[in-house]
């Protein structure tokens, strides 16, 4: 069964854009993370409480963004909600 993952909670990342770059403060580690595309939209996927597969966030981005082939894509957002995960951003559900 595929990984879900979800964020712990709304008010747990506050985030500022400066122009190409997003910086993620994570209240509950006092970390500051910097992200670039398609980081920012990745955790945008998870914002409404839902844990969702590294495919049903694909399935989200490509509502919004030409990401070519599915095939290449799924392993770039897998590689990415694992990052985040590790940096406690997202959690698995």
């Amino acid at each position: 069964m595929p990984a879900r993952y979800c964020q712990d909670s709304p008010d747990a990342i506050l985030s500022c854009a400066l122009e190409d770059m997003v910086l993620f403060y994570h209240r509950p580690s006092g970390q500051t993370h910097m992200v670039i595309s398609p980081v920012p939209e990745i955790l945008a996927t998870l914002d409404d409480g839902v844990a969702l597969t590294a495919g049903e966030v694909l399935g989200q981005l490509a509502r919004h963004y030409d990401l070519g082939p599915a095939e290449e894509a799924l392993p770039l957002v897998e590689m990415h909600l694992t990052e985040l995960a590790s940096l406690g951003l997202v959690r698995i559900a």
